[in-house]
C-alpha cells in the first residue's frame, strides 16, 4: 500500500479530495457483505491504517528531504569556493591585459613616430625624384629642334604623358620669358597636342561607351584648362542628333534624364556638368528652333498662336525639369543656380519683342472685320450720327408741327424693326478678345502686363461698346417714331433694351474674368474701372432717352387716337345697348397690350418695374384728362367703367407681369371716380365719404359729378352740399 500511496500522491496535480474519495471506494468494496450492506468497523479500521501508513510515509519523506538539503548545502560551499577562485584568476587576467595594452599603445606610438619619420625623410626624396623626373622632360624641352621622347610619342602612355606636361606647363609660367621662349613655346604647343588628343579620346570612348575610359580621361581633363572643352564636346555629341522630330520639347526630359546617369558616373563635378547640358538646350536648341517657327511675322495670327503655343510648351518643359530637380525654382537646386524663369527667357530671347503692340494690332483688326461683316451681311451702311441738345429740339420741333399740319416730316427710318446688335457677333468679340487678354497674360511680364491690358481694353470697348452697341443705341434713338395720324406708333427700341442688357452683361462677365485679373493691385486698375464707368454711363443714358421717347410715343399716341376717334355719342347713348368698352378704347388696349408684352419681354426687375409704373402714370393722367372731356348719362357711364377695366388690364397686368401696386392703385381710384358717374343721386354723398375716396380732393370728386348728364336735371348740387 505505500507504494500505491506514494504512486498517487505524486500526480501532477495532486487532489486531495480525490485521494480520500478513492479510498472510500475501495474501502467500501473490501468491507461489502451480502445485500449489499457494509462493516463500518472494518471501514473504520481500513481508515486508522491508512492515516497511520500515510504518517510512517510523511517522516519516511522528511527524512529524505533532510538529507537531500544536507547534500545541496555541501555542494554549494564546493561551487562557492570554486567561483571564488575563478574570480581571482579573472582579476589577475585584466590586470594582465591593462599591461598589454599599455606596452601595445606605447609600441603603436613609437612606430607611428618611426614612420612619420621615415616619411619625412622620403618625402623630400619622392619630391627630389620627380623634379629630377621633371627637371629631366624639361631639358628635352630646352634642347634645340623637335622633342623627341617615348613618353610623348607612345598612345599607351597618353595619361602619363598628360600628368608631365601638365606640371611643365605650371612650371612654365614661372620662368623668365627672355631666356625660355623657345622652351615655353615647345611645351604650350605640346600642352594643346596633349589636351587635343585627350578631347579626341574622350569623344571616341564616348561614342562607344566606355563610361570608364570617360571617367578616366574626365579627371585627368579636370587640371587642363580645355577641360570646358571636353564638358562642351560631350554635351554637344549627346544632343546631336536627339532634339529632332516635330515636337522636340516632349523629348527633353527623357534626353537630361538618360544622360543625367551618365554625367555622374564620368565627370568629378555633375552638378554643373547637367547645369550646363540644361542651358545648352534652352539657349541654343529650343531658341534655334523656336526662332525657326517664328520666323515669319507677315501672318500676325498664325505668328500669335505660335508664340503662345512655343512659351506653353518652354513652360511646360521647365516644370518637368523643376519637378525632376532639374531646375530649380528658387535659385537653391543642388544641381545648380538655373531658374526656370531664366531658361524660358533664354530659349524665347527677342522672340516676344514688340509682342504687345502687335497683339493690340491683331485684335483691333479682327474685331473691325467682325464688324465690318456684320454690316455688309446687313447691307447697312454706316452713318454719322449726330447727337447732342439740338437734334432733340430739331425733334421735337418736327413733332409739333406734324402734328398740327398733320403731316409726316420727320422722315424716321425704323429698318423694319432691325435693331443692329448681335449676341453672336459680341460674343465672337469676346472670344476674340478672351484670347489675346490670355495671350497678353503669359507673355507679357508683370511690369508690361497692366499697360497691355489697359490697351486691349480700350479697343475691346471702342469696337464692341462704342460702334456696335452705342451707335445700334443711336440708330435705335432716332427710329423711336413721332406719334402722328391714326396708326400706331411701332416701338423697337424695346428690343434694342434687351439685346443692350445682354451683350453688356456679357462684357461685364468677360471683364472680370478676363481683364480684371491683369490689372488688380496695378495702377491701372482705378482707371480702366473709371473708363468702364464712363462708358456704361454714355449707354445708360441713351437707354434712358430712348425709353423716355418709347413711353412719350406711346402716350401721345394714345392721347391722339382717343381726340379723334372716342366719339361723345360713345358716353351718352341712346337706347339700350350692351354695356361693352368703346372701339377707341379697344384700339388703344390691343395697342397697349402689344407694348406692354415687350415691355416685360425686353426689360428686367428695377427697368421693368419702373417703366410699367411711369407708363401707367402717364396713361392714367392722359384717361383721366381725356375722360373730363365727355358728359355720362347711365348707360355711357358703365360704358367708360368698362373702358377703365380695360386700361387697367391693359397697362397694370396679372401675375408675373403685374405693374408695381402704386399703377394697380392709380386705375383702382379712377374706377372709384367713374363709379361716380353711375349712383343714384340720394347716395353720392355717401359714396363720396366712402373709403375709397374719402382721401381725395373734394374739387376732383365735384369735376366728376358734374360730368354727368342729369348734374344739371337732378339738380346734384344739392346734394353735395356737405362737400363743399
Amino acid at each position: 500500500m505505500m507504494n500505491q500511496y506514494m504512486r498517487e500522491l505524486e500526480q501532477d496535480p495532486f487532489d486531495p479530495d480525490e485521494f480520500v474519495e478513492r479510498m472510500v471506494r475501495r474501502s467500501m468494496q473490501e468491507s461489502r457483505l451480502k445485500d449489499d450492506q457494509f462493516d463500518p468497523e472494518m471501514i473504520h479500521d481500513i481508515f486508522t491504517q491508512a492515516i497511520q501508513d500515510l504518517k510512517v510515509l510523511q517522516e519516511r519523506q522528511e527524512r529524505k528531504c533532510a538529507r537531500l538539503e544536507q547534500a545541496v548545502q555541501e555542494e554549494e560551499k564546493l561551487y562557492g569556493a570554486k567561483l571564488s577562485e575563478i574570480m581571482d584568476q579573472h582579476l589577475h587576467c585584466v590586470g594582465v591585459f591593462s599591461s598589454l595594452d599599455e606596452r601595445m599603445s606605447r609600441c603603436g606610438g613609437r612606430a607611428l613616430n618611426v614612420g612619420e619619420k621615415l616619411g619625412a625623410a622620403r618625402a623630400p626624396r619622392a619630391r627630389a625624384a620627380a623634379a629630377r623626373d621633371l627637371l629631366s622632360h624639361l631639358t628635352h624641352f630646352l634642347s634645340p629642334g623637335p622633342v623627341i621622347v617615348d613618353l610623348f610619342s607612345d598612345p599607351n602612355k597618353l595619361n602619363e604623358a598628360a600628368d608631365v606636361i601638365q606640371k611643365l606647363h605650371t612650371i612654365a609660367q614661372e620662368l623668365p620669358p627672355e631666356k625660355f621662349e623657345i622652351a615655353k613655346k615647345k611645351i604650350e604647343a605640346k600642352y594643346d597636342e596633349i589636351e587635343r588628343t585627350l578631347i579626341d579620346e574622350f569623344g571616341k570612348a564616348q561614342n562607344q561607351g566606355n563610361m570608364v575610359k570617360m571617367k578616366e580621361i574626365a579627371n585627368i581633363m579636370t587640371n587642363f584648362k580645355g577641360y570646358s572643352q571636353c564638358i562642351d564636346a560631350y554635351i554637344e555629341t549627346s544632343q546631336m542628333n536627339a532634339l529632332l522630330g516635330k515636337d522636340i520639347f516632349s523629348a527633353v526630359l527623357p534626353l537630361c534624364k538618360k544622360n543625367y546617369n551618365i554625367i555622374c558616373n564620368v565627370f568629378p563635378n555633375p552638378d554643373q556638368v547637367m547645369s550646363k547640358f540644361v542651358l545648352n538646350i534652352f539657349h541654343l536648341k529650343l531658341q534655334k528652333y523656336i526662332q525657326t517657327k517664328l520666323a515669319d511675322k507677315n501672318d500676325v495670327e498664325k505668328y500669335l498662336k505660335n508664340l503662345y503655343d512655343m512659351y506653353n510648351s518652354t513652360q511646360r518643359v521647365c516644370d518637368e525639369l523643376v519637378n525632376a530637380s532639374f531646375v530649380s525654382a528658387d535659385c537653391n537646386s543642388s544641381t545648380g543656380d538655373l531658374r526656370r524663369e531664366a531658361l524660358v527667357n533664354g530659349a524665347l530671347a527677342g522672340a516676344n519683342d514688340g509682342y504687345a503692340a502687335m497683339e493690340a494690332r491683331r485684335l483691333k483688326a479682327i474685331l473691325s472685320n467682325d464688324l465690318n461683316s456684320y454690316y455688309t451681311e446687313k447691307q447697312h451702311v454706316k452713318k454719322q450720327i449726330q447727337g447732342g441738345g439740338f437734334q432733340e429740339l430739331r425733334r421735337d420741333l418736327q413733332a409739333v408741327i406734324g402734328t398740327r399740319a398733320n403731316i409726316n416730316i420727320a422722315q424716321i427710318e425704323n429698318y423694319g424693326g432691325e435693331t443692329f446688335l448681335s449676341e453672336q457677333l459680341v460674343q465672337k468679340m469676346l472670344n476674340d478678345a478672351k484670347t489675346s487678354f490670355l495671350r497678353c497674360k503669359t507673355l507679357c511680364t508683370p511690369n508690361e502686363l497692366p499697360h497691355t491690358a489697359m490697351t486691349l481694353l480700350e479697343v475691346v470697348t471702342q469696337h464692341l461698346l462704342i460702334e456696335h452697341v452705342d451707335y445700334a443705341l443711336d440708330l435705335g434713338l432716332q427710329s423711336i417714331p413721332i406719334a402722328e395720324g391714326k396708326s400706331p406708333p411701332q416701338i423697337y427700341f424695346f428690343d434694342t433694351v434687351k439685346q443692350a442688357n445682354v451683350i453688356v452683361r456679357k462684357f461685364e462677365e468677360h471683364f472680370q474674368e478676363s481683364i480684371l485679373p491683369c490689372i488688380s493691385s496695378s495702377s491701372k486698375q482705378t482707371e480702366c474701372l473709371h473708363k468702364k464707368t464712363a462708358i456704361m454711363d454714355q449707354l445708360e443714358s441713351k437707354l434712358d432717352a430712348g425709353l423716355e421717347r418709347a413711353i412719350s410715343a406711346i402716350v401721345s399716341w394714345v392721347k391722339l387716337h382717343l381726340q379723334t376717334e372716342q366719339k361723345k355719342t360713345d358716353f351718352k347713348p341712346e337706347g339700350d345697348i350692351d354695356t361693352i368698352a368703346s372701339p377707341a378704347c379697344l384700339a388703344v388696349v390691343s395697342y397697349l397690350n402689344s407694348v406692354m408684352d415687350k415691355i416685360h419681354d425686353g426689360l428686367e426687375d428695377d427697368n421693368r418695374n419702373s417703366i410699367s409704373l411711369e407708363l401707367a402714370v402717364r396713361l392714367h393722367r392722359v384717361i383721366y384728362e381725356h375722360l373730363h372731356n365727355f358728359q355720362f348719362n347711365s348707360a355711357g357711364a358703365m360704358i367708360a367703367i368698362c373702358d377703365v377695366k380695360e386700361y387697367r388690364s391693359a397697362v397694370c397686368g396679372r401675375g408675373s407681369r403685374a405693374a408695381p401696386a402704386p399703377a394697380h392703385g392709380l386705375f383702382d381710384a379712377l374706377h372709384a371716380l367713374c363709379n361716380l358717374l353711375l349712383v343714384k343721386p340720394e347716395n353720392l354723398h355717401q359714396v363720396c365719404e366712402g373709403e375709397t375716396l374719402a382721401e381725395f380732393d373734394h374739387s376732383i370728386l365735384l369735376s366728376f359729378i358734374q360730368l354727368r348728364a342729369d348734374y344739371k336735371s337732378h339738380k346734384l348740387s344739392t346734394f353735395l352740399k356737405g362737400l363743399s
